[in-house]
């Protein structure tokens, strides 16, 4: 039955058409460069409104030791809040899945840390 099923399917499919690489990138790209110039002024908006960043555990010029592993290499010292990227302060956040139905990224996701989870349930027993 199901072999039937797949067989019908497969004859109700629109036949492909093939287009050059070039043609496909044209033909995908344009959609997106109108939206980048439509959105550049919310972005502006958006990064007017940055929340603030955590306050910094250690001092301008501290010594963080372990960083500097190599032999006669200099101290590595912390800088101010400020000479640090914007993205770093966001690294402890927590990801979020988002949620766009099934068959959709979220679902990837979830589907993806649950099959971590079950391997490592699997091994773990495996090794009493």
């Amino acid at each position: 039955m199901r072999a039937a099923l797949v067989v019908c399917c497969a004859l109700s499919r629109a036949p492909v058409v093939r287009t050059p690489l070039s043609l496909r990138f044209l033909h995908m790209s344009a959609p997106r460069l109108a939206a980048k110039k439509v959105d550049e002024p919310a972005q502006a908006a958006a990064a007017a409104a940055k929340p603030q960043r955590p306050a910094s555990s250690c001092s301008p010029d501290m010594v963080l030791t372990g960083l500097n592993y190599l032999k006669g290499q200099v101290p590595v010292l912390a800088l101010k809040d400020e000479d640090y990227p914007d993205w770093l302060w966001t690294i402890t956040e927590a990801r979020e899945i988002p949620d766009d139905g099934p068959g959709g990224q979220g679902e990837k996701m979830r589907m993806r840390i649950e099959n971590k989870q079950r391997i490592k349930e699997r091994n773990f027993m495996s090794k009493q």
